[in-house]
């Protein structure tokens, strides 16, 4: 049964090439931007490669502190990460790195700006970068404030061109440190930087006596599971550190989130509240795709009719040997589907050109998006869904046609 559905859209497909060629375009284009935006959602949200442990580790951005006239969110200082999560015991490892800021380095008779971090050791070890040549700073490097430096791929060329890169001395800052590696660039967020030095280099050890700051937290468990616990033994710990400061604020509020909460917290300003907000983040992106999808769904359906329609003798004669309007039904939207999932198909093609193109038009510093089975497999999803929304309607229509009507129609 399935193959004559095949063969008769098939022969209806090459009957109508403008209206098949006009429908093919809607799906394509439709398809392209959903599964774009997907996938770069899906390297935010889930990230691999050097944020591939995210399911093991909660990262800790911002720490608000509510008093009667005054709310402050902001960083979190050196202090609350060194002195209260490094003591967490159900915490395996607890990293502390700056945001990214931009510095000015002077190499020979050039200025140039690039992005740099202050990160500790264990930032190496919770996070998986790709180390292209040397090595990347250890316990003892940060612990004795050594001036060493790793760079990424692109800024290793924009200063040095082919030169070797480790064992070079790079100016920033009024600091000079040594080059002992040279990683894969990456852009995702708790990664992104050009250049990153050990924490214990400020120029001042005031930084080790803040609440505030410019440092996020990452802390990693033995594994998935202990992220609850994680979580719990956190609020006992922001009590500790709102008990310590009892002349400043009246409330402090920290939250440890995965990627998708932390997106959805910030975006969302649930700065008080437990709950991130993740799951309304996402009802209001799957909700904006649908409303994406239905203006090309009512065209289709337009279309579909006006293709259909054209059908009027066949519904007849079908009709009047007996077929019932489910089966008739059946049909209409199978050929509709066959020709979303081919859509789909050519989609997919179009949207592994576009990531691409993307990645390499730089467009986004070291943006690396790819086409993953994941995507792939919410592109069929998508055109079957495409496929049921724009046919069903004009198929019912059709098939409850009159067949004397219908045949009088064609006649």
């Amino acid at each position: 049964m399935l193959k004559n559905y095949f063969q008769i859209a098939c022969k209806v497909y090459m009957r109508r090439k403008l209206f098949t060629a006009i429908n093919l375009l809607c799906i394509v284009l439709t398809m392209v931007v959903l599964l774009v935006v997907t996938a770069i959602l899906q390297a935010t949200f889930f990230p691999t490669g050097v944020e591939g442990r995210s399911e093991r580790f909660l990262q800790i951005g911002t720490i608000t502190q509510v008093s009667k006239n005054k709310t402050w969110r902001s960083p979190l200082g050196y202090k609350v990460i060194d002195q209260y999560l490094r003591k967490m015991k159900t915490v395996e490892k607890v990293a502390a790195v700056t945001g990214p800021e931009s510095v000015s380095v002077y190499q020979k008779d050039s200025v140039n700006e690039i992005m740099m971090r202050r990160a500790d050791a264990e930032y190496w070890q919770i996070l998986d970068f790709k180390l292209l040549s040397g090595r990347v700073p250890t316990e003892e490097d940060v612990k004795q404030g050594r001036f060493v430096a790793v760079v990424n791929e692109s800024t290793a060329k924009k200063i040095f061109g082919s030169a070797a890169v480790v064992g070079q001395k790079i100016n920033t800052g009024g600091q000079q440190f040594e080059i002992i590696g040279v990683v894969e660039d990456v852009i995702h967020m708790n990664a992104f930087a050009d250049i990153w030095v050990p924490v214990t280099t400020f120029p001042s050890s005031q930084y080790r006596e803040q609440y505030t700051g410019n440092f996020n937290a990452m802390l990693m468990g033995k594994s998935a599971a202990d992220l609850p616990l994680i979580r719990d033994e956190l609020l006992q710990v922001v009590k500790q550190i709102n008990a310590d400061q009892p002349t400043h604020w009246d409330e402090t509020y920290m939250w440890a989130d995965s990627k998708l909460d932390f997106f959805a917290r910030g975006i969302l300003s649930h700065d008080k509240l437990a709950d991130s907000g993740s799951a309304q983040l996402l009802a209001g992106v799957v909700f904006f795709m649908l409303l994406f999808m239905l203006l090309p769904a009512l065209n289709l359906v337009n279309l579909n009719s006006g293709r259909i329609m054209e059908r009027a003798a066949e519904i007849g004669v079908r009709k009047a040997f007996g077929a019932s309007n489910r089966e008739l039904v059946k049909q209409f939207v199978i050929e509709n589907i066959l020709l979303c999932l081919f859509g789909a198909l050519v989609g997919l093609i179009f949207t592994k050109l576009t990531l691409i193109w993307l990645s390499n038009a730089e467009l986004i510093p070291y943006l690396k998006v790819d086409l993953s089975f994941a995507v792939f497999s919410y592109g069929f999803v998508i055109a079957i869904v495409f496929g049921v929304l724009s046919g069903v309607i004009p198929a019912w229509k059709m098939s409850r046609l009159d067949p004397v009507l219908a045949l009088k129609g064609a006649a």
